[in-house]
């Protein structure tokens, strides 16, 4: 389950990678702009912002991020798996922002979207590229401890065998689009309160460890989150008050068919 609140505890680091994404999307008066994975809505009513004529819709696999962003007038929403879906023949935009990490065979799926798109559509998509991270390092060495192994181990997601962005544009173009990738390395700068919990660990709250804390009773959870906080204070030390959360994404814009090489 997820849940919003968690989630945007740092909604200022989560959402710059999506305007940084948009930002090379150059379409003028799309028909149809469909936000794959939008969470809370809040970034989605940015794109009714920008485009106020066109048909704006959100989907997500999360009833409880649905709830919240049915409160965004203007975007049309629904709970939806993005496995199954599907564009229309009006689709001109899609994005996906922080979503593809969490579906297997998500290469299968672009590839058959880059496809469907009508010709000129522009699919963008970020994903975290950060699973080799001290914070991904030290969650699986957690999950992997006798006491929690049989029941968190199974749940935690494998690093993608080529999650950089020239493998998505190899993929991509091979799907007949012209592509725009690149990465970036962002470095957050968490405030740390002595009172508080560590700020990776409740960063890590709001995604990774979302399905470790549904599997487990509230004693088994509390001896799991504890082990955990004391790798990632040592992984992340706390420095003027603030922890350096280095923080890798990758990022690709395509543009479908036999019309975009001469608009990217």
């Amino acid at each position: 389950m997820w849940d919003p609140t968690t989630y945007l505890r740092y909604g200022d680091e989560r959402s710059r990678p999506f305007h940084e994404l948009l930002a090379r999307v150059s379409a003028e008066r799309p028909r149809t702009v469909v936000d794959l994975g939008c969470g809370p809505g809040n970034l989605t009513a940015t794109l009714a912002a920008r485009w106020p004529d066109s048909r704006i819709a959100g989907l997500d696999s999360s009833p409880e991020m649905i709830a919240q962003a049915a409160t965004v007038p203007g975007v049309t929403f629904a709970v939806g798996d993005v496995r199954h879906w599907r564009p229309g023949p009006d689709t001109d935009v899609v994005v996906s922002n922080a979503v593809l990490q969490w579906v297997s065979g998500h290469r299968e799926l672009l590839t058959r979207w880059a496809r469907e798109l009508p010709a000129g559509a522009w699919l963008a998509v970020q994903v975290p590229g950060n699973f080799d991270a001290p914070s991904h390092r030290a969650l699986r060495e957690v999950a992997d401890r006798p006491a929690w192994r049989a029941d968190v181990a199974p749940l935690l997601r494998r690093p993608p065998a080529d999650d950089t962005a020239v493998g998505y544009a190899e993929l991509l173009t091979g799907a007949g689009c012209v592509v725009d990738a690149w990465e970036t390395t962002y470095v957050h700068l968490l405030p740390a309160r002595a009172e508080a919990d560590h700020p990776v660990l409740s960063w890590l709250e709001g995604t990774a460890l979302r399905p470790v804390r549904a599997a487990l009773d509230a004693d088994r959870w509390s001896g799991f989150r504890a082990e955990l906080g004391v790798r990632l204070a040592e992984a992340y030390p706390v420095r003027h008050a603030q922890v350096h959360f280095p923080f890798r994404r990758v990022f690709f814009v395509a543009r479908t068919g036999a019309r975009a090489e001469e608009n990217l």
